[in-house]
């Protein structure tokens, strides 16, 4: 029998459209031969109606209920033949009870976006102003898969080989000095590829690229009259599986999808891997005054995490809260990061708020949450890297000990609290020593390596790293939130004064302490993490909450890179440097053993005179070496590598340890020198004049490689 022959002939009729029941897997709209495929699902609806329009028409050219016959389970499915399916757009009507305190938001009157949707149109063009008497915002769409990868797939680079560049799609190119074509796109990234590949970084992780509303909670600009406050930052989904159309310069042609593939795949031709910054603890549909998107009409009580009175519960400090736990919703994340896994090529996730994840209906962390244990062991998911930010705004923080099932990574927000406490002259040196080794007092215990730990000191969520060293408050006053918004548990230093400053002195202590910075991130182990911009000197002017301006607060000025050559010139060396060692680079924590007989540990731990660290509180100089007979855990010969870091407010002399086998010290950089003296290409590093000790300046660093 040919059931692929029964399968294109329809057994129904609506008006003039031709049905037959649909299959109820796989969720979405699928392409069948003869027809599309549309299936979704609800346990409480009554009964479902799918609404078809004419693409960018106002009102639907038809609604067609599922027959009672074409429901299976909680699924309705149904196969409609002859659409044009290159022009529709679809939604559902979902009848059922209204009656929140029971969990239920039911309401025929509203058109519902799939959940499932992989194209989502309304929103094609970044900021034009929509049409608020739309009846339907957020249009899904049906895609097309016929992409030529050109034999492409992800890079699968070793978690600890990683340098990772944290960035914003729009901020990337949007300010006129990018000179690109199209400012603010996917494709605008593809012609900044040079420039990523001689900054050294082997990844991208974008933050959030899933459709979402620019427009949510958009408000006059109490600062800047004329402008509109947006959500900018995008941390806030419409659809998960849907790239948004206002990131691509042809998202007006509906080709959003093509032009992010396009821009994986010319990354991954260049050694670079793309992750992508996802958002599952909550959606914008907000709170019990949100809008009706899709969600909240198809099924509230299955969707969401309601108290007992029939209010969202808000762990994710945006409204409510997506309920991970549920299998159904467990479903979701598992086909959407599939989705993205197989059909975009991506090589990783970054989930915002991941506790979250770890949280039952009621809000509870779950010893062994399901969904986290789920993603850990997927096959397709299985060589991508998962990235938790281990925290939420429940209060829930997880850093060292988040559910990891021996797959789980870290944002680890200790690092980035404890080498800004060093930088500026607080904190210990034996918090320093957990930090530059991988931090295996929060997960070796464990048995987690040190690639668990994203070593980043700034991201999008707080100052930039010129910002660090500029400011000792935040200013978010353009925010229009009276500054009550961000963190203002910083640790930050202004140096001597609030702001930008013509003062020569101030200004070039800050570049030793932003230098500072990313020497250390550059030679601590585990995985570094910079943030867009830090490399070349980008101000936020001290606003450390970002998220609602699309303008110069967040776009890259791309003038900084003539302005601050210095800094640009020693982040890519630094980058490089940590590239062309891989002593630098443990996949497993040190050990502070000999286990190679060279005659000294992998690692060591020195002070101002060699093999004798000083771990007393009030100590602000440590220095260690790295055996180079070690590397990769003497699998592979390497040179050695001595740090030093001096961070009291007095040059002091280092006595550093010796050499064997006629090997003599070099210096790779010394951020106490004026540029071009403060770093050298790696490999082309001078000799150090005097191989018995060194004279560090005030709060300065020195790397040098033994040779």
């Amino acid at each position: 029998m040919d059931y692929g022959r029964i399968d294109i002939h329809p057994t129904h009729t609506y008006g003039d459209f031709k049905l037959r029941r649909g299959r109820p897997f796989p969720f979405g709209a699928t392409l069948v031969p003869g027809g599309v495929n549309f299936s979704i699902f609800s346990s409480y609806a009554k009964s479902c109606t799918l609404v078809l329009f004419e693409k960018h028409a106002k009102q639907p050219m038809a609604e067609i209920p599922f027959e009672d016959e074409f429901r299976i389970g909680n699924v309705f499915c149904t196969i409609v033949f002859g659409l044009d399916y290159e022009n529709i757009e679809y939604g559902y009507r979902m009848d059922g009870p209204f009656n929140p305190e029971e969990g239920h938001w039911f309401d025929p009157g509203k058109i519902l976006m799939d959940p499932y949707a992989k194209v989502i149109g309304g929103r094609d063009v970044w900021g034009v102003t929509p049409d608020w008497d739309d009846i339907y915002h957020h249009r899904a769409r049906i895609s097309l898969d016929d992409f030529d990868w050109e034999g492409d797939r992800p890079l699968e680079i070793p978690p600890e080989d990683l340098v990772i560049y944290e960035m914003h799609v729009r901020s990337f190119t949007r300010h006129p000095s990018s000179k690109v074509k199209h400012p603010g796109t996917f494709a605008a990234i593809r012609q900044k590829i040079p420039y990523l590949k001689e900054l050294g970084v082997n990844a991208i992780e974008l933050m959030p690229i899933y459709e979402f509303d620019e427009f949510e909670n958009s408000r006059p600009n109490p600062t800047r009259p004329g402008e509109t406050l947006v959500n900018y930052w995008g941390y806030s989904t419409v659809g998960f599986f849907a790239p948004k159309a206002g990131y691509a310069a042809t998202g007006k042609l509906g080709m959003q999808v093509d032009e992010l593939k396009a821009l994986i795949k010319d990354l991954h031709a260049n050694g670079i891997e793309v992750i992508l910054d996802v958002v599952f603890n909550h959606t914008a549909e907000g709170n019990e005054k949100g809008p009706y998107i899709s969600f909240r009409g198809i099924d509230n009580k299955t969707y969401y995490m309601l108290t007992p009175e029939g209010y969202y519960f808000n762990f994710s400090g945006c409204g409510n809260t997506l309920n991970c736990n549920n299998p159904i919703v467990r479903n979701i994340v598992l086909d959407c990061l599939r989705y993205w896994a197989s059909e975009y090529h991506i090589d990783g996730f970054r989930f915002d708020l991941a506790s979250i994840l770890g949280r039952d209906p009621w809000g509870a962390p779950l010893a062994n949450p399901p969904l986290l244990e789920t993603l850990a062991f997927d096959p397709i998911l299985a060589k991508c890297k998962l990235i938790a930010e281990a925290w939420d705004a429940g209060g829930l923080y997880q850093v060292g000990s988040f559910p990891a099932f021996g797959r789980w990574a870290e944002w680890n927000g200790k690092y980035r609290d404890s080498i800004r406490k060093f930088i500026k002259g607080d904190g210990t040196v034996g918090d320093m020593a957990q930090r530059l080794a991988g931090s295996p007092d929060l997960y070796a215990w464990a048995g987690r390596g040190p690639a668990t730990s994203i070593n980043f000191i700034t991201a999008h969520d707080g100052f930039t790293l010129m910002d660090l060293v500029s400011y000792n408050y935040k200013h978010n006053e353009a925010n229009g939130e009276n500054n009550n918004d961000g963190s203002n548990d910083n640790d930050s230093w202004n140096c001597g004064w609030e702001g930008e400053t013509d003062d020569p002195g101030i200004n070039a202590f800050r570049r030793r302490q932003i230098k500072n910075a990313i020497a250390i991130l550059m030679v601590s182990t585990g995985v570094p993490m910079i943030l867009m911009g830090d490399e070349v000197g980008r101000t936020q002017y001290g606003n450390n909450n970002t998220y609602c301006h699309d303008n110069e607060l967040n776009w890259l000025d791309w003038s900084l890179l003539e302005k601050n050559a210095d800094l640009f010139r020693f982040v890519k060396h630094c980058i490089g440097f940590r590239n062309a060692h891989p002593v630098l680079r443990s996949k497993y924590h040190l050990s502070n053993q000999d286990y190679k007989g060279s005659g000294y540990a992998d690692i060591t731990w020195h002070g101002t005179q060699a093999w004798n660290a000083d771990w007393s509180d009030s100590c602000r100089t440590l220095a260690f070496m790295l055996c180079g007979k070690h590397a990769k855990s003497g699998t592979v010969e390497d040179n050695y590598v001595y740090v030093a870091m001096n961070m009291h407010w007095e040059a002091v002399w280092f006595n550093i340890p010796g050499l064997r086998d006629g090997m003599k010290w070099h210096v790779f950089a010394n951020t106490g020198a004026p540029s071009p003296n403060d770093i050298w290409e790696p490999g082309k590093e001078p000799i150090l004049d005097n191989q018995h000790g060194i004279l560090l300046g005030d709060r300065s660093v020195v790397i040098l490689v033994g040779k």
